[in-house]
């Protein structure tokens, strides 16, 4: 597994400057095809805010109640059962809090 470290910076909701995080907490995989994060959200705990620069896919392990909210201030609803799978395209930065009461456990796996 590999740590990661911040990226680069963008502007934020209401114009500020803000340092953008990693996808997830950590790379469990990675090979010249794919990169494979885990991701671990308590209730109440937040992704901060990222970029995707990958298509990819999110396979909720542990599903849960969560909210995406856009660098633009966008709210999102993204309710994620357990063993859902989502595609995405890649450009978005946003952010991802856990609303619900239950841990999500996630893998998101970028296609290079």
């Amino acid at each position: 597994m590999t740590d990661v470290s911040h990226g680069p910076a963008t502007t934020g909701p209401a114009g500020t400057h803000e340092e953008l995080g990693p996808v997830g907490q950590e790379i469990v995989f990675e090979n010249d095809r794919v990169r494979v994060w885990h991701i671990r959200l308590e209730p109440g705990e937040r992704q901060p805010l990222h970029r995707h620069d990958h298509p990819y896919l999110v396979v909720a392990v542990q599903g849960a109640k969560n909210v995406v909210q856009t660098v633009d201030g966008t709210r999102i609803d993204a309710d994620e059962p357990t063993g859902g799978v989502v595609y995405r395209d890649p450009g978005a930065v946003h952010m991802l809090t856990n609303v619900g009461d239950t841990t999500y456990l996630a893998r998101l796996v970028e296609l290079k």
